[in-house]
């Protein structure tokens, strides 16, 4: 099955006909997220390859983590918003609980937050950013992230404050 995957690439990939340069193929890439929603690698490369720029699996992962796209639920999106809030890691911490946090459960001396899949890695980068003195860290994976905290009032304190974030939203 990988293999199929991987013949799929290379048929739908044409030869360019000059060489591309690094930035004239992310300067691309942007181009087609903005354009449309883009769900899959194999996708993007197919779309590249349209354009004669042929490009390999390995190089368009290290492209989009580069280039700090992050995967949502809708597809591929370029994070202009996070970069935006950047000078102020309270509004990119605001955007990114609204974004991706779907739940957050105190235990302890810790909080467990969930995300949709791929959520988590923007959420704890965030976070961190911020540097909430309650915080001693985060670990993220996929769709979870684990935050330390010092002791079980702060993990709840920490679990509210994101919470009411998340709710203010809504209202």
């Amino acid at each position: 099955m990988i293999m199929h995957a991987e013949t799929r690439i290379m048929r739908a990939t044409p030869k360019p006909s000059a060489p591309i340069t690094r930035e004239q193929r992310r300067q691309r890439i942007a181009e087609l997220v903005r354009q449309r929603r883009i769900h899959s690698q194999f996708e993007l490369v197919d779309l590249l390859g349209e354009v004669g720029m042929a490009v390999n699996q390995a190089t368009l992962s290290r492209d989009l983590r580069a280039m700090g796209l992050l995967k949502g639920p809708s597809g591929y999106e370029l994070p202009t918003e996070v970069q935006t809030d950047a000078a102020d890691p309270s509004l990119a911490l605001v955007h990114a609980v609204q974004t991706w946090l779907a739940g957050a459960t105190a235990a302890e001396n810790l909080v467990v937050l969930r995300t949709p899949v791929g959520g988590a890695q923007p959420l704890a980068i965030a976070l961190d950013q911020a540097r909430w003195k309650e915080i001693l860290g985060t670990v993220a994976g996929d769709d979870t992230i684990l935050v330390v905290t010092k002791s079980a009032t702060e993990a709840k304190r920490v679990t509210k404050q994101l919470v009411d974030l998340k709710e203010r939203r809504r209202r």
